[in-house]
């Protein structure tokens, strides 16, 4: 389901004049909305192509300063993460701030960056190392690795760009467990049904064309480490307080 805008920019003086003297831009666009799985995720599609190739994820504002977009729409009160696929922008947002709120900086952001001609990245570099080349096959890998590749390139990344997300293959333990490790990117990142998508899913697909996959693990990247440690700290700190208004609660409590 999606909805479509006409968005109109609230255009910088810079912008405005580089436009008067380019007639050929023009200052409207038609921008679409896609509802995505995560209800803190949605998908913006400008109608015009955002990554020629691969995909680019940005975490926070250190990352983000690769990308002149990426790093305004991190600005934006409530917007937490920023993803760019091949014809759209991914932006996730936190649970306090309402969508009502943050899509229309959002819009007026995307407007005028892609009526204004301005590259999506800082340099050719920086567009080189944002994305990943996780399923570039390359020399060194196995017939089993490369098939996964392909299928993980083919099949499976299309299918969850559809829901504004991507997945990253991190590596598969031919040796040993014969499990893939992925890491779940977009929209996928935190979402509920994201377990559903690896087991029911990509894991499926690749036990039944792979023989020699057994199973898909699901990879958390640094950042998600951190916050989930943070998390469980809070949790570890709150039980102790309830424990000392409570004693007789200590044995209901996990600290």
């Amino acid at each position: 389901m999606f909805t479509m805008l006409r968005a109109r920019a609230a255009l910088s003086s810079t912008a405005r004049g580089a436009l008067s003297r380019t007639p050929s831009l023009i200052r409207t666009m038609f921008i679409q909305t896609e509802t995505t799985p995560n209800d803190d995720s949605l998908k913006f599609i400008p109608g015009v192509a955002v990554m020629s190739t691969g995909s680019a994820e940005f975490l926070d504002t250190r990352s983000a300063l690769a990308s002149p977009l990426a790093i305004r729409l991190m600005g934006v009160e409530g917007v937490k993460s920023v993803f760019y696929g091949p014809d759209f922008v991914t932006v996730s947002k936190d649970s306090e701030n309402a969508w009502s709120v943050v899509k229309p900086e959002i819009y007026s952001t995307l407007m005028e960056h892609f009526t204004s001609g301005q590259p999506l990245f800082r340099s050719e570099e920086d567009k080189a190392s944002a994305g990943p080349q996780d399923t570039k096959v390359l020399d060194s890998d196995s017939e089993t690795v490369a098939m996964i590749k392909e299928l993980l390139d083919t099949r499976v990344r299309p299918a969850i760009m559809e829901d504004g997300g991507d997945i990253e293959y991190k590596g598969f333990d031919e040796e040993g467990s014969g499990l893939v490790k992925l890491m779940l990117k977009g929209s996928c990142r935190g979402c509920d049904s994201s377990t559903v998508t690896l087991k029911t899913g990509i894991e499926r697909m690749l036990m039944h064309y792979i023989p020699e996959v057994k199973g898909v693990e699901q990879v958390m990247g640094e950042e998600e480490v951190i916050a989930m440690d943070e998390f469980n700290k809070f949790e570890q700190k709150l039980a102790r307080k309830e424990t000392k208004k409570d004693p007789k609660m200590a044995q209901y409590m996990s600290v």
